[in-house]
């Protein structure tokens, strides 16, 4: 079985945010958590919205356009 894309959790001080999921995308959160904590040794899974902040690191580190936006924002305000 391949890996999946989020590894181990790291601990961090959390900003709190509410947000309503469709019940489909909650499902496959859920089914998520089980299998991460299957391939990384967890006995248990961690509770799903937990996975949620790491998941949109993950992308937003992975997305190449926003990248480029970003870099040209930041050259654009002279940071």
């Amino acid at each position: 079985m391949s890996k999946l894309k989020l590894g181990p959790l790291a601990e961090e001080k959390p900003v709190k945010l509410m947000v309503e999921l469709p019940a489909a995308v909650h499902h496959d959160l859920l089914d998520y958590a089980r299998i991460h904590a299957a391939q990384t040794g967890q006995g248990s899974p961690v509770a799903s919205e937990k996975l949620i902040a790491p998941m949109l690191a993950r992308f937003m580190a992975t997305d190449r356009v926003f990248a480029k936006a970003r870099r040209s924002v930041h050259l654009e305000g002279g940071e």
